[in-house]
């Protein structure tokens, strides 16, 4: 099969929304049987293996030594299946907290997937995090169990251990017996060796929590966001509208399972969906990276910004070397996409990177740009089918008035009732409910809207820099930079002027064997004031080696705001660094 032969799901957009029904798209997953149970790993494996998908590959792991091992989705039934009876078997309780601190290993999968069998709630934590930024995640999550490595272990969890007083046990991956005693743990051999004649998964509602999540906010403790198993069904649709999942694509989801997308993307979604994933325990690597897409004959390609950044950065020969044919799809979230990468993707790739938009508390794709329709480069796309999507402006008290004309400025604002909306920021009533308004997720982020309906990300709210009366994105400015061909990366910052109340800063990653100069310096200012006007272009450019970023990708601009003015960096837990 020729797959960029496919048609798109999506069809004809204005007739997919028109005529989409949560109903209808509830049958299709559930089927004609429609009932009141609802539990999301039940429907990512056992809805499959009813299908007959049984031997179809589910799971390709690549380990860091380049072995490989498939799972089918018979396979993985069965593993869930165990690791829930596992799980059971420790006198865990239905909502008890399952936290993994792993890489991509095969073995957070299965927990995932055994934990929610079981009525247990799920939560990744990133394998970079250290001591506090666990202790505090574990506290928040109520944490029964925690299953990490030995070595992870020992580095990060032992110090704190007996400051999380719900954790009940810890298993290890890779310990013997008896250094697992020796450190008042378990293994996982010893949790998978109870035996089971069957396992029925847990009748969980749609509303009953399944997973847990954190996100950083720019100072505090971060939030724990929960979301429901009824989540599945934006999951399931999501793929098929926004990622455009057919039956026999080969799906690769760079982001770490960390991060919400390595969730709902990295797992749930194609499961849902009955397509095969690939997951590559290897770190960001260009020529490693088009070995895989051209080895695996990867379909679907989700990735993030930075990471696309970055291989334009590498430059187009490792391209030429490898075959990248199979490609039908490249989409990107985490941070927005300047429109160089949109253009770049088509030159190079041989079809465009599709940029879409979501959030940690909207648990699925919002806004996408689809496959079928027009692109606009440097546009987050247009909202999903059964997702209403506005802009708003927020007033003195309190109320928020929809912007209805084109080309304002207004916050993101979301029809509260989606099926993967959170449920909660978990101990934290008050927050949870100043997040809504008049029926509608208030979400933070800025943007405008075109006359055809397709939005155009400005930055978050806090990230708005207001200089001599003008409100100033930090994207628009980071975009027009990055056309200069000599620029890899560019982030952009307010800082406190007493006459024009902030000025416009930038910081600028230079492309490989360009070197740094004033000549370069004035030439960028030259460029962002002849494309922005005197107004908006930057006061002053800084160079530097790379623009700090969190793990899923996001320019963290308050860090380079903190550094420049001596304060407080805050929470620095998700901060990009070796794993």
């Amino acid at each position: 099969m020729h797959f960029k032969i496919l048609e798109s799901n999506i069809g004809n957009y204005e007739r997919a929304k028109k005529e989409f029904r949560w109903e209808a798209e509830w049958k299709e997953l559930l089927g004609e049987s429609l009932s009141d149970f609802v539990n999301l790993a039940e429907l990512s494996l056992d809805r499959p293996v009813r299908l007959g998908l049984k031997d179809h590959l589910a799971l390709r792991h690549l380990n860091k030594k380049g072995e490989v091992k498939d799972y089918h989705y018979g396979e993985l039934k069965s593993i869930s299946e165990t690791v829930a009876a596992g799980l059971q078997s420790l006198g865990l309780k239905e909502k008890a907290s399952v936290f993994c601190l792993l890489g991509r290993v095969p073995e957070l999968y299965f927990t995932a997937l055994g934990s929610l069998k079981a009525g247990m709630v799920f939560s990744p934590l990133f394998s970079s995090f250290g001591p506090i930024p666990i202790r505090t995640r574990l506290n928040i999550g109520s944490a029964s169990a925690l299953i990490t490595t030995l070595a992870l272990y020992q580095k990060s969890v032992e110090a704190i251990r007996h400051e999380v007083p719900s954790l009940q046990v810890v298993i290890l991956l890779d310990a013997t017996p008896d250094q697992a005693r020796s450190l008042k743990c378990m293994t996982w051999s010893e949790l998978i060796s109870q035996k089971k004649c069957s396992f029925l998964p847990v009748k969980t509602m749609p509303s009953d929590t399944a997973l847990l999540h954190f996100t950083s906010g720019t100072t505090g403790r971060p939030k724990g966001v929960a979301h429901v198993h009824g989540a599945a069904v934006m999951h399931y649709i999501s793929g098929k509208y926004a990622l455009d999942f057919h039956r026999d694509d080969i799906f690769w989801c760079t982001a770490d399972p960390g991060w919400v997308t390595g969730t709902s993307y990295g797992i749930f979604s194609p499961l849902l969906n009955g397509v095969t994933s690939i997951i590559d325990e290897c770190e960001f690597d260009p020529n490693h990276w088009y070995q895989t897409l051209q080895n695996q004959q990867v379909t679907v390609w989700y990735t993030s910004p930075t990471a696309i950044r970055m291989l334009m950065k590498a430059g187009t020969e490792m391209i030429k070397e490898h075959d990248l044919s199979s490609l039908r799809l490249v989409a990107s979230v985490g941070e927005p996409l300047n429109s160089e990468a949109v253009v770049w993707g088509q030159e190079n790739l041989g079809v465009p990177v599709l940029d879409n938009w979501w959030q940690t508390e909207t648990g699925g794709i919002m806004i996408s740009n689809f496959r079928g329709q027009k692109v606009k480069p440097g546009s987050m796309g247009l909202p999903l089918p059964g997702i209403e999507v506005i802009l708003v402006e927020q007033r003195r008290n309190g109320e928020v008035r929809e912007l209805k004309e084109p080309h304002q400025l207004g916050e993101i604002a979301i029809r509260a009732g989606w099926p993967s909306m959170f449920q909660s920021y978990v101990g934290e009533e008050g927050r949870y409910q100043r997040s809504f308004s008049h029926g509608f997720y208030l979400t933070g982020d800025l943007a405008k809207k075109d006359e055809e309906g397709y939005f155009w990300f400005v930055g978050r709210l806090d990230d708005v820099i207001k200089s001599s009366g003008h409100l100033i994105g930090p994207f628009e400015v980071e975009s027009v930079l990055m056309e200069h061909p000599s620029v890899a990366e560019a982030a952009v910052i307010g800082i406190p002027d007493p006459i024009a109340m902030e000025t416009v800063k930038a910081y600028v990653c230079l492309k490989a064997g360009v070197k740094e100069s004033e000549a370069l310096q004035s030439e960028l200012m030259a460029h962002a004031r002849k494309r922005l006007g005197a107004v908006i272009a930057p006061k002053s450019i800084s160079f530097l080696s790379e623009i700090p970023h969190t793990r899923s990708g996001k320019t963290m601009r308050r860090l380079l705001r903190a550094r420049e003015l001596g304060l407080p960096e805050g929470d620095l837990s998700t901060l990009e660094g070796p794993s």
